[in-house]
């Protein structure tokens, strides 16, 4: 009788028994600590950004400059996605890190 395809797979699923620890390694509070600082800075230069931006657009539309305009509109978006993405990052990682352990 010939073995069904779900049982011969079966053998080819093994845990090895690996999850996340805290406490595992030492510095990892250094690690959170630089890559919080890290986190701030690039939220710090989107600001900078996101204020040039503002003000290139605001160039060009006030003085007729469309590609300074368009630059500026990019910018912008830019910015604003460098913001959402820097902000969301924990809650994306933690997301998707939640969805990988119900992988079985």
């Amino acid at each position: 009788m010939p073995i069904p395809p779900a049982e011969r797979l079966f053998p080819l699923a093994y845990d090895p028994g690996v999850s996340p620890k805290g406490g595992g390694l030492p510095g990892l509070d250094v690690l959170r600590t630089v890559v919080n600082s890290i986190n701030l800075f690039g939220i710090v230069a989107v600001v900078g950004a996101l204020a040039v931006s503002l003000a290139v657009w605001a160039w060009g539309h006030h003085t007729g400059g469309h590609q300074a305009e368009a630059n500026g509109k990019k910018g912008v978006t830019v910015a604003a996605g460098a913001a959402l993405g820097l902000g969301a990052a924990n809650g994306i990682v933690a997301f998707f890190s939640g969805l990988g352990t119900q992988i079985h």
